[in-house]
């Protein structure tokens, strides 16, 4: 089996700055001939709070003529509490009425296929709690399936007993009570998006990819991460035996930055990063 795993597209249809890059994206994921894509978050640019989001960028993703499936990233459901936008009961409707559930299972032979909304990761609610149980379920309930696992948030940035990296990783509680789970559940891959950093690595046996976004990398906005700035996707061959993931620059793609345009785009950032400057 193999699945072709994209990650942070950003669309909209109002602010277009990389819609550009999904007919390349289309056109290349049409010639590796995926059994299966899977979109790891930030489908949009602001589907948090604005439908029209949404509706655009599915209605491009419908354009592939294989199965899609979907977990949601910060721009489309909200972020943690105290965030500019935090997932809310709202933004939570609107995704799932709109894209589809924000977890789901799917089981291909002898794998287990699991989504995880990550962006309910930290708000120590019942939404957090039915979440875990879930996974908990759909891990015991494997029979003998080996188990791949894709979410937007990856585990950890820097070091899997690092602490509160707020914006862009798990936080270290939700994150043990994922590394004890996974614990003897034969999980294989965590594959996620989010960084737009392109890297790979392992803990605890279990594989861990972090995708490429297909829309724009970060210069000096944020600091420098693990692995390497690029525009593409990950191609993950499945077999018996275990999960082969290739990070791929896909041709013809625009390496946007964000730097140079993030007040047009995310405002909000923008006047968070100015703020920390003035503090400095």
């Amino acid at each position: 089996m193999k699945i072709v795993q994209i990650s942070d597209t950003h669309l909209s249809p109002s602010k277009s700055h990389f819609n550009n890059n999904w007919e390349p994206v289309r056109a290349w994921i049409e010639e590796m001939a995926p059994d299966l894509v899977i979109h790891t978050g930030d489908l949009t640019i602001d589907g948090a709070d604005h439908e029209d989001d949404i509706t655009f960028s599915l209605d491009l993703i419908g354009q592939l003529s294989m199965p899609v499936l979907m977990v949601p990233g910060n721009h489309d459901v909200g972020h943690l509490p105290g965030s500019h936008q935090p997932v809310d009961v709202e933004r939570l409707a609107r995704w799932r009425g709109l894209a589809g559930p924000d977890y789901w299972v799917s089981d291909h032979g002898d794998w287990r296929l699991i989504g995880l909304n990550s962006l309910l990761f930290g708000f120590e609610d019942e939404e957090e709690e039915k979440h875990f149980a879930w996974l908990e379920e759909q891990l015991l309930s494997r029979d003998g399936r080996q188990v791949a696992i894709f979410a937007h948030k990856p585990l950890f940035v820097d070091d899997p007993k690092e602490g509160d990296t707020g914006y862009w990783g798990i936080r270290p509680r939700q994150r043990q009570r994922l590394f004890d789970l996974f614990a003897g559940a034969d999980v294989a891959l965590h594959a996620s998006g989010h960084l737009h950093w392109a890297w790979t690595g392992e803990h605890a046996g279990t594989a861990l990819v972090w995708a490429p976004p297909t829309s724009f990398i970060i210069d000096t906005l944020e600091r420098p991460m693990p692995g390497e700035r690029l525009v593409g996707a990950v191609v993950h061959t499945f077999t018996d035996g275990g999960v082969v993931s290739e990070i791929s620059a896909i041709p013809g793609l625009t390496s946007h930055v964000l730097d140079p345009i993030v007040e047009e785009v995310y405002p909000q950032a923008a006047k968070k990063k100015t703020l920390v400057e003035a503090e400095q």
